[in-house]
């Protein structure tokens, strides 16, 4: 049940200011576009929980400047791609530490997993980061 009648590039551009709960409107517009491409409910889910996480982790590790995130939403018959960019000061993807599960299940502290989550929760993610900022793609098949 794919709709085949994409506009050629529907997308749709979002910028959110890095105050609480402002991820919530990235996931609403998420929600929104995977329904317009037919995905089905677990992966809209799916995609939502991975756009909060990457915008959470972009408020609170990116130190940027202009204190917002750039949102890019990209649907066509296949796929949607979902491009998050901070002006921050940007990461080594390297250097985050893959967390243990075990012991974060039973850790009092229980974050540090979210680029892990992110991944599990995606077809494809790619990350280019550098000193005038970070932008993540999280693309999911349908």
């Amino acid at each position: 049940m794919v709709s085949n009648n994409f506009p050629k590039g529907t997308e749709v551009d979002l910028k959110i200011p890095m105050v609480p709960d402002m991820e919530l409107a990235a996931a609403k517009t998420a929600e929104a576009m995977a329904e317009y491409a037919h995905f089905s409910d677990d992966e809209i889910e799916e995609i939502k929980m991975a756009i909060i996480e990457t915008c959470i982790n972009a408020f609170e590790h990116s130190e940027s400047m202009d204190r917002n995130v750039y949102i890019t939403f990209h649907v066509d018959k296949k796929k949607m791609v979902v491009q998050i960019m901070d002006k921050g000061k940007g990461f080594v993807k390297k250097d985050v530490e893959t967390p243990d599960i075990a012991k974060k299940i039973h850790a009092e502290y229980k974050r540090g997993w979210g680029m892990q989550l992110i991944e599990s929760l995606m077809d494809e993610v790619d990350i280019q980061s550098g000193d005038d900022g970070t932008v993540v793609s999280l693309t999911k098949f349908i």
